[in-house]
């Protein structure tokens, strides 16, 4: 495959999903770049390691330097107290699109959540359309994630693809995973269709495999070109075999699962 990039940027590079993306985005470009706060196994050729904190602005700013796209999987992953999302996934995320802008980068594929619309009831089936109904702290950084990146289209003309993720693993783990599973061959693919696409400008798109259920319509996404292959199915008998939860159980009635019932955080 001839590389389509020059140079692409991968942030969340230690991360199980940064890892997943390492071989297929290498793929698209003469330079992946690998950036996380954590430690990242080594460099191979066509890569190089470039640490930084979201939090520090003049880092990103340098981190973005000679970039032509952005994968961005970094920020704190899962729900938890105010602050280290607040510094991360706001704070961050700002650094990062500041950084496009004065850098001069025009596309960015910004790992969303499904966290983002987790308290949409599990009877109802949504699409791109509908009103955000975050489920969590982690869920509001990533509606707030949506929205900057929608002013940075309106305003700068940097291009989009929100990725709401809905449970990407090497295979799904309960009931609710059998609908939002996402496998990583899939969110490969759905990476490289939105770094690809011709046109994408502001697009949201919701991650998950061709399961028997679906809770997400991706029809405002067509023009990515993304069909998934994989299905949760080949796990249902394992996984139905397992416990189900009480039907009255707020993580059993909406889409965010065990997210809509996390916190508060005291301090």
């Amino acid at each position: 495959m001839t590389a389509q990039f020059n140079r692409l940027l991968l942030t969340g590079a230690a991360g199980g999903l940064g890892r997943s993306l390492r071989a297929p985005l290498k793929a698209l470009t003469q330079m992946l770049r690998l950036s996380d706060v954590a430690e990242i196994a080594g460099a191979q050729d066509g890569e190089e390691i470039v640490y930084g904190d979201l939090a520090d602005g003049a880092a990103v700013h340098a981190l973005l330097e000679g970039v032509d796209a952005v994968v961005h999987m970094g920020g704190v992953s899962v729900d938890g107290p105010w602050e280290p999302i607040l510094a991360a996934n706001i704070i961050g995320l700002h650094h990062l699109y500041e950084a496009a802008r004065r850098q001069g980068v025009k596309r960015v594929v910004f790992a969303s959540s499904n966290h983002a619309i987790g308290f949409n009831p599990r009877t109802r089936r949504i699409d791109a359309n509908d009103p955000p109904r975050p489920d969590s702290n982690y869920g509001v950084s990533k509606v707030f994630g949506e929205a900057l990146s929608r002013l940075y289209w309106d305003r700068y003309g940097i291009e989009t693809v929100c990725l709401r993720i809905g449970s990407s693993f090497p295979e799904p783990r309960d009931r609710r995973m059998l609908i939002t599973w996402l496998s990583y061959a899939d969110l490969a693919e759905l990476v490289r269709c939105a770094l690809c696409a011709p046109k994408v400008e502001h697009t949201i798109v919701f991650g998950a495999s061709a399961n028997r259920e679906r809770w997400w319509d991706n029809h405002a996404a067509a023009h990515l070109g993304w069909t998934p292959r994989d299905s949760s199915e080949r796990f249902r008998a394992a996984i139905e075999a397992m416990p189900a939860g009480a039907p009255n159980d707020p993580a059993e009635l909406f889409q965010g699962g065990a997210y809509v019932k996390m916190g508060p955080y005291e301090n």
